[in-house]
């Protein structure tokens, strides 16, 4: 692998002559490939090696096709890159995490950093995961569904937008569009779409960004930021020039040295880099920040009942059907917009109703059935949120080859009869609805996220959780 001169001659200087060759050694080597366990469905099977930082990650031996296995399409757990897993240690260091938090990842797709924060923050914090890309969002809408937390609304909005959510959120996650120095291991083409003239477009661009949704920080709030490149300009030198225009207070983590990461500090702004011949990892880096100023908002509930919600409550007739299909229905409001019925935790509406008011929401809560006439559909997001009452419906267990039939949206048979909803499961894990119409069993599983790939003749059962 050929790389830009000026790039070596910044890397050579970043990590002196003895590091260099090592670094150059670790780009051309087999990139090792990380998931994180979603602890809610699943536990980690105990021979995999733990990601130091990420208490539910885990590097595999290999690269598995991972396509053919049903417990990532049920949101067992999620395919992500073991460094950008260090905001654990941010969120854990830096924030009261049992407190209720609102949350802001602006650059969400696909989704591993949004599916990381919702097992991270509280039952009682909203995230708010954003794309600006709607094809993105759309892909980001599906892995949150997966995930199943419910506390997270989609939205699909430019930076910008976020000024009108003035001193909103706690927590601010911008893991910024970068150069991609970082992942050129892992995607060849990075390196020929690289050029100092892009490094310098990508750091006024994050500049830009930061700058977009500052103001919906709240005094005191924590920005987490992020890149994927190594050079300065698009790291050390922004979050330094953030602190400079906003007064913003430097966070320091604690690190431990088997951990390799490399601590850096400019202008008394710290960061911390990843570099492939020091961590099991692809090239990151992250700095933390908090905002100057304390927060003295608080919300008077007085005054709330004259608000002029845009949210509205699900029909009685509506509610009384769906409350059975959660464990604990008197945590939840539930929410009619359109023909969907959505469930949100019930102290989150107000939060939820503000974001509605100001954002373009893609996807909310857990969407739980359509509205068809006097019947209710039961939708794909209640099948695989971390909150279904299972009990509430007819189950049915698939093995390997049955569940990926389902999951590339064929006709299944499972000897059966009746008439009524069944909840599809492998392993104990739910998959998805069919309707079973007599001895016939109709696929309800989502078009639009089934598996296109042929299935090859010999299925080989991939192991990378257990319940």
């Amino acid at each position: 692998m050929q790389f830009p001169v000026s790039f070596t001659d910044r890397m050579q200087r970043l990590l002196g002559p003895q590091e260099y060759p090592q670094f150059l050694e670790a780009l051309q080597a087999t990139p090792p490939v990380s998931v994180r366990i979603n602890k809610a469905k699943a536990m980690a099977v105990a021979t995999l090696q733990p990601v130091p930082w990420a208490e539910t990650g885990h590097y595999l031996p290999e690269r598995p096709l991972f396509t053919l296995d049903p417990a990532i399409h049920a949101g067992a757990y999620y395919v992500q890159e073991a460094s950008s897993m260090f905001i654990e240690q941010a969120l854990k260091q830096a924030v009261h995490l049992e407190e209720p938090l609102q949350v802001l990842d602006l650059c969400g797709a696909p989704g591993g950093k949004s599916t990381h924060l919702a097992s991270l923050i509280s039952e009682d914090s909203l995230l708010v995961s954003n794309e600006v890309i709607r094809s993105r969002a759309s892909i980001l809408a599906e892995n949150v569904a997966k995930w199943g937390s419910g506390n997270v609304l989609v939205t699909c909005n430019d930076p910008r937008d976020f000024g009108r959510l003035k001193n909103f959120f706690d927590v601010m996650v911008v893991d910024a569009p970068c150069s991609g120095e970082g992942m050129f291991r892992k995607d060849p083409q990075a390196v020929g779409e690289w050029s100092e003239e892009n490094v310098k477009l990508c750091a006024q661009r994050q500049q830009r960004i930061l700058m977009d949704v500052w103001d919906s920080l709240k005094p005191g709030g924590l920005l987490i930021y992020s890149t994927c490149t190594w050079n300065e300009q698009e790291n050390e030198e922004n979050i330094a020039w953030l602190s400079e225009q906003e007064g913003a207070e430097s966070i320091k983590l604690q690190l431990q040295p088997e951990w390799g990461v490399v601590p850096t500090q400019l202008s008394g702004v710290e960061g911390y880099r990843f570099y492939p011949h020091r961590v099991q990892g692809e090239g990151f880096f992250m700095a933390v920040v908090r905002k100057a100023g304390i927060d003295e908002s608080f919300t008077n509930h007085s005054k709330s009942k004259k608000k002029k919600y845009k949210l509205s409550e699900a029909g009685k007739k509506e509610k009384s059907l769906v409350q059975d299909w959660f464990l604990q229905p008197e945590k939840y409001s539930f929410l009619q917009y359109g023909d969907v019925v959505s469930a949100l935790p019930e102290h989150l509406f107000e939060a939820a109703d503000e974001v509605y008011q100001n954002l373009y929401v893609v996807y909310a809560g857990t969407e739980v059935a359509e509205v068809k006439g006097k019947k209710l559909k039961p939708l794909q997001g209640l099948a695989l949120s971390q909150h279904i009452n299972k009990e509430a419906f007819s189950t049915a267990d698939l093995d390997l080859e049955q569940a990926l039939r389902y999951l590339r949206k064929e006709d299944i048979s499972l000897g059966t009869n009746g008439n009524d909803w069944v909840l599809l499961q492998y392993k104990g894990l739910p998959l998805g609805w069919a309707k079973q119409i007599g001895n016939r069993m109709n696929n309800y599983y989502p078009k639009e996220w089934r598996i296109r790939m042929e299935l090859p003749q010999e299925l080989l059962e991939t192991t990378i959780v257990s319940e």
